[in-house]
């Protein structure tokens, strides 16, 4: 069975590929795995930030107003 590699959008073929060029693989696969998580953890902190700056809003509006808008927006 012959494994294949996609570079820019072009499949190469890996047999008869050395040793070395066998590791550079195996780097990039690691890379781009690295590169996948990475993004995934800049999505969940982009999300933290925005909620952070959600409730710096709400508290500046509660602290000139006096009024709570987290309590006026619950459904409790």
């Amino acid at each position: 069975m012959s494994q294949g590699l996609r570079i820019d959008g072009i499949e190469y073929g890996t047999e008869g590929l050395s040793k070395e060029g066998m590791e550079l693989i195996e780097r990039l696969k690691f890379t781009r795995h690295v590169l996948s998580e990475l993004t995934n953890q800049q999505a969940i902190l982009t999300k933290a930030k925005n909620a952070y700056i959600s409730d710096l809003k709400m508290e500046i509006v509660q602290g000139r107003t006096g009024v709570d808008l987290g309590a006026l927006l619950s459904d409790d």
